[in-house]
This record gives C-alpha cells, sequence and structure tokens, in this order.
C-alpha cells in the first residue's frame, strides 16, 4: 500500500486552492485541524473502518460528530474521502494543508527548547535573528526541558539546530562507538 502522505497530498492541495480561491486557508485549517483530531479518536476509527457500513452513512456520522464545525465545502470533501476509503488520512491531510499554507503565507512554526528558561529580551532577539536568516515570518514557541542539560533546540520547520549538552553528548557517544 502507499504512503499515507503520498495518499494524502491530492487531498491536501485539492483543499488548499479551494480555501485559497477563497480566501480562507485560516477557516480550512481550522476545520482541517479539528476533522483530525476528531478521526484520529479509538472510537471513531473503529466507526469509521466498519465494514458494515456505506460511504455514505460513514459521512454522514463523520459529518454529525463534526456539527457545525465543518462547511459545506469541508463536508464535501468529508464525502469524498468517505467514498474513497480515505478519512483515516485527515491528520496527514492536516499537516499538508498547514505547510502549504505557511508557504503561501512565506511563515514558520520555530520551536526553540532550552534547558532553563530564557528572557523575553533574548527569545525576541532569536526571533528577528532567525526572521532574518530564513526570510519569513516566525510564530516562536518557546518551551524548557531541563533534559537538555544545558544549551538549546531549535526546531524550525525541517530543520533542527541541536546545541544541547545533551546533543553534544549523543553525538559524542556515537563518534566513540565508530
Amino acid at each position: 500500500m502507499a504512503d499515507p502522505i503520498t495518499l494524502a497530498r491530492p487531498y491536501a492541495k485539492a483543499a488548499f486552492e479551494s480555501a485559497r480561491e477563497t480566501n480562507a486557508l485560516g477557516e480550512w485549517s481550522r476545520m482541517l485541524g479539528m476533522a483530525a483530531a476528531v478521526s484520529k479518536q479509538p472510537a471513531v476509527h473503529v466507526a469509521l473502518t466498519d465494514p458494515g457500513r456505506s460511504w455514505q452513512q460513514v459521512a454522514d456520522l463523520f459529518s454529525d460528530l463534526c456539527g457545525e464545525e465543518l462547511n459545506g465545502q469541508a463536508q464535501n470533501l468529508v464525502s469524498l474521502l468517505a467514498e474513497n476509503k480515505r478519512l483515516l488520512l485527515l491528520p496527514q491531510i492536516c499537516v499538508l494543508f498547514d505547510e502549504l499554507k505557511a508557504i503561501q503565507e512565506r511563515s514558520v512554526e520555530v520551536e526553540f527548547i532550552t534547558a532553563f528558561p530564557v528572557s523575553g529580551a533574548a527569545s525576541d532577539h532569536l526571533e528577528q535573528a532567525l526572521r532574518a536568516r530564513l526570510k519569513r515570518d516566525i510564530r516562536l514557541t518557546a518551551s524548557v526541558d531541563p533534559a537538555l542539560i544545558g544549551g538549546a533546540v531549535i526546531r524550525a520547520g525541517d530543520q533542527v539546530i541541536d546545541s544541547s549538552i545533551r546533543g553534544k553528548l549523543a553525538k559524542l557517544a556515537e563518534t566513540m562507538r565508530t
């Protein structure tokens, strides 16, 4: 069977194009996020994969679970996914959609993890430096992980900068094993 991301890509692109045409990227991102969360629930997974239900029953059940949160176009997507037995791809569709949205908006989610709390000024300085380097708007999320021992880890999209003590120790251990 094909990789779920590969199967989800055409649906994500179609949803993105529809959202872009109607200037509703934020709304679609919210709807897909909510639908993805619903599809991940164990009881919903069982209901969606029940061979005794027709695709229309599955689509109706899913739309009922989501309630008023889905507009007409999103409900059409749910019906199409149900008909093609692809509703369980909603988490991947959501991720791909948000990646396309970030490219369109020239923005990136950045996770800044440190061993100790940092000042607001340091976070602001990092945000400005990343904005200049990546040439994108930055949405910075800071968190503390004492397991890093010292230093920091920065994740921006698919780029990772690990300057933590834990990361350096792991790299040293790997070098010593080879």
